[in-house]
């Protein structure tokens, strides 16, 4: 791979990592100079990364200038409907074809998880570590990639759900369900667990946003 291509390609997940941990929230303004300086990287395959990044609606315009997207509230209803379908079918999917050692790797993220309760920032990233595990143990390449999407939209979400109070800990225990189910080969019950933790967690970041807007007034 040349040295242009890999640029690019460092640029464009530098930018996505960063929007993803909240370096860079909805609303912000990306100015090209400042991520190439701050990334170490030349101001070209940022120029690229950018025009990639805003193709794919996670940046827009306002004015000449790039901003960090945001959904309203039907795009994320929308995001979560189709994450919980596409989710479920991969728990589904992964009870048929995961390995005995793919379901002991999940088994070990849940356990190790425990030790992050009570830090939503690492507990977030441990948890798009652990979905994209049962992606993987679908063995479905096409379904992986979609799903590699709805998650690059989920970069768009200021907070995680687990930084509110109590949904650490059931969080885990919904991941743990999610891999029972997995590993006793039972499809429906992976498909359920799934898309369940799923709709707790849009429940949650509802209500959460609800108070948000109380706040306000």
């Amino acid at each position: 791979m040349s040295q242009t291509k890999t640029q690019n390609k460092d640029a464009y997940q530098l930018i996505l990592d960063a929007i993803d941990v909240g370096i860079y929230k909805p609303g912000d303004r990306l100015v090209e100079s400042e991520l190439a300086e701050r990334f170490g990287v030349s101001r070209t395959p940022i120029r690229e990364a950018l025009q990639r990044l805003e193709t794919q609606s996670l940046l827009s315009r306002d004015g000449r200038s790039l901003i960090v997207s945001s959904l309203s509230h039907t795009q994320l209803a929308e995001l979560y409907v189709v994450r919980a379908e596409l989710e479920g079918l991969a728990a589904r999917l992964a009870a048929r074809h995961a390995t005995e050692e793919e379901v002991k790797v999940l088994r070990a993220m849940v356990k190790e998880d425990e030790a992050l309760l009570g830090d939503p920032q690492a507990l977030s990233r441990a948890n798009r570590r652990f979905h994209k595990q049962v992606h993987l143990a679908s063995h479905n390449r096409f379904l992986v990639q979609q799903l590699d999407l709805v998650h690059r939209s989920m970069a768009l979400l200021a907070t995680s759900s687990l930084a509110v109070e109590g949904r650490d800990v059931t969080a885990l225990q919904e991941h743990s369900a999610i891999v029972e189910a997995i590993a006793n080969h039972d499809g429906d019950a992976a498909y359920n667990a799934l898309k369940a933790h799923i709709s707790v967690a849009f429940e949650t970041r509802l209500r959460s946003d609800a108070e948000g807007y109380a706040n306000e007034v």
